[in-house]
């Protein structure tokens, strides 16, 4: 028997809205619980150290930057990875205490289910919505382009998707959606920069209808109803705001 103590880690700003249920939807299954919280002006920190977790506070640096930091500060290399607003269904939560029982493979992957404004969304570009979130924190590190980060693992590991979903309290109104996307778009735009991605009038006007084409119609968004339209919309517009603040960062480069 391969058995393993899991950390469970957290990264949090302004969460104490979500971070108690998160807090208690890990607790059967987490040796310790790890959370990292940049300086939140609510009660986040407060509310995680009554439950018992590892409260550190670390200024916020950039998503990947603070979850490979989260992952330095864990006891054990097996780690599940998430965020405030989310937390394992029951048949995931029976599948992680099989693999903490026997351990056999180095990273396993599960979808991610999300609630908008009340509604499981089941298609579209938000589900099944695969996300590598327990593995073995020596085989890989967290990589990507903000705010879209991703835990990559060596090229030797070995990988299972677990049955179940993780549940994912995404935005509870479409105006939450618009601040947030807002917010996104600028950190994806400067990342772009950083990394010599470049802009166009093309991709400004383009880019934005072949995300709602895709999401919408290709993907099937369309079945989620009212608010499947409103998540490929709005994403469109996300797309058409990176692209356009990127170009006017190329402008102002010049």
């Amino acid at each position: 028997m391969n058995a393993v103590k899991l950390s469970v880690v957290i990264i949090t700003y302004n969460e104490e809205r979500n971070i108690l249920n998160c807090l208690k939807s890990v607790q059967s299954i987490a040796d310790e619980i790890v959370v990292v919280d940049s300086y939140s002006s609510d009660k986040t920190a407060e509310i995680a150290k009554q439950f018992g977790a590892k409260v550190i506070l670390h200024k916020f640096e950039g998503h990947i930057q603070q979850k490979n930091y989260a992952i330095t500060l864990a006891a054990n290399p097996y780690i599940l990875s998430i965020d405030a607003d989310e937390m394992p269904d029951t048949t995931l939560l029976e599948q992680i205490k099989l693999v903490k029982q026997n351990r056999i493979y180095d990273g396993y992957s599960a979808n991610r289910l999300n609630n908008y404004c009340g509604q499981w969304i089941k298609h579209g570009a938000w589900f099944p919505d695969i996300k590598l979130r327990l593995w073995n924190s020596s085989k890989g590190e967290w990589k990507g382009l903000n705010p879209h980060d991703k835990f990559e693992m060596s090229s030797t590991s070995k990988i299972k998707h677990l049955p179940g979903n993780l549940l994912h309290y995404s935005y509870q109104n479409k105006d939450q959606h618009l601040k947030k996307t807002d917010y996104f778009s600028s950190i994806s735009a400067n990342a772009y920069n950083s990394n010599g991605k470049k802009s166009s009038q093309l991709k400004i006007i383009f880019s934005p209808i072949f995300r709602f084409t895709r999401d919408y119609f290709f993907k099937l968004g369309f079945l989620d109803g009212i608010n499947g339209f409103k998540i490929a919309t709005i994403s469109a517009f996300e797309v058409y705001l990176k692209y356009k603040k990127l170009y006017q960062l190329q402008t102002q480069t010049k």
